[in-house]
């Protein structure tokens, strides 16, 4: 059993800022732990509980899961439970735990998607695997065209009802899709209160307008969304690790999967030089630096990272020990911070 810090959410020890999700009435620290990767069953179950532990005593209270995070999928949260209810079971009511579903996960018909079906027999398979009563956050993990908003929404409206989750949230939805959402929400008696879409300096979707003049990020303001915001490092590029140029052995681009090698372009690797440039001045790392710049944001809440060491883990949790950013330094990084391709969530979901 674990002794968690006494001192986690003071601000000698944790400097762990804390931010209300939009309207509602819980807050979230501005950084959160993400099990996306390195949580499955490759990674060394030692090394997820160091993580895991070492968050919490930050003051590190959400950790972000979904049903396919692994692999294979579902073990992260087969891994989370197990941690949890070993080191930190008497700390229940302190942490905010979320999943999704929406991708796939089993073969058949009723895998994936936004099915009333899929959705809450994934909630209940969840729920065991972490051996838990209940989850913070359910989010619909992505807009699916086959199933009725209605549908896909009434089954968050059931799970909060239930008791089964405390919170409903979407993710990835376009602006248009997420506007929508928010009328069939209104309709059937539900609250929808967060939004986590992707979004770092190399991936500003959510700030780009569509043809109604709406955006991601407007539309949430507008509503009272929070927005928990994912891959704010741009899954490992926005670190120090691709500024040769070459992709290192042991990187995410090298092993394949969800990060391309076409990510690390020359245009990319441009941005990233003079994006260090900046963080270098300002006395940061790229990536605290590139936390900090996508926190600067109000409509943001917190952003989930990922973490493959405990050393990594802290890097990152310090980027809110400077979070302000003068007129200067914002318009440098106006000027380098272009679109680097990297959505690849779009034509899945967030381009529909």
């Amino acid at each position: 059993m674990h002794l968690p810090h006494e001192q986690r959410y003071s601000e000698t020890h944790g400097n762990t800022p804390y931010r209300r999700m939009g309207r509602s009435g819980l807050a979230l620290p501005a950084i959160s732990l993400g099990l996306w990767q390195n949580f499955g069953a490759q990674a060394p179950v030692a090394t997820q509980r160091d993580i895991i532990v070492a968050a919490f005593d930050r003051g590190i209270t959400q950790f972000d899961l979904a049903n396919n995070y692994g692999p294979p999928p579902g073990s992260a949260e087969e891994n989370f439970g197990r941690i949890l209810h070993k080191d930190l079971r008497g700390y229940r009511d302190e942490l905010v735990i979320t999943t999704k579903a929406g991708y796939r996960f089993l073969p058949g018909p009723y895998g994936e998607g936004g099915s009333r079906k899929y959705l809450l027999s994934s909630l209940d398979s969840s729920l065991k695997r972490m051996n838990i009563d209940y989850v913070d956050i359910f989010y619909s993990h992505r807009y699916d065209p086959t199933t009725p908003l209605h549908e896909t929404l009434g089954a968050l409206k059931f799970a909060v009802d239930s008791g089964k989750a405390l919170y409903a949230g979407i993710s990835s939805y376009s602006a248009a899709r997420t506007r929508e959402a928010l009328q069939v929400a209104s309709e059937i008696g539900l609250t929808l209160s967060v939004h986590q879409p992707s979004y770092s300096l190399l991936n500003r979707w959510i700030e780009e307008e569509d043809a109604d003049g709406d955006s991601v990020a407007s539309v949430c303001a507008e509503a009272g969304l929070g927005i928990v915001a994912f891959s704010p490092l741009a899954q490992g590029l926005l670190t120090t690790k691709y500024l040769s140029g070459d992709i290192p052995t042991n990187s995410r681009a090298a092993q394949g999967g969800s990060f391309s090698r076409s990510y690390v372009s020359q245009e990319n690797i441009t941005a990233l030089r003079a994006l260090n440039d900046i963080a270098v001045e300002r006395g940061q790392s790229l990536a605290q630096m590139a936390l900090a710049w996508t926190l600067r944001r109000p409509e943001i809440t917190s952003v989930i990272v990922g973490a493959r060491t405990v050393e990594q883990l802290s890097e990152n949790l310090d980027a809110v020990l400077d979070l302000e950013f003068t007129d200067a330094q914002l318009r440098q990084i106006e000027a380098t911070a272009v679109d680097g391709g990297l959505n690849l969530w779009a034509s899945r979901s967030s381009d529909l």
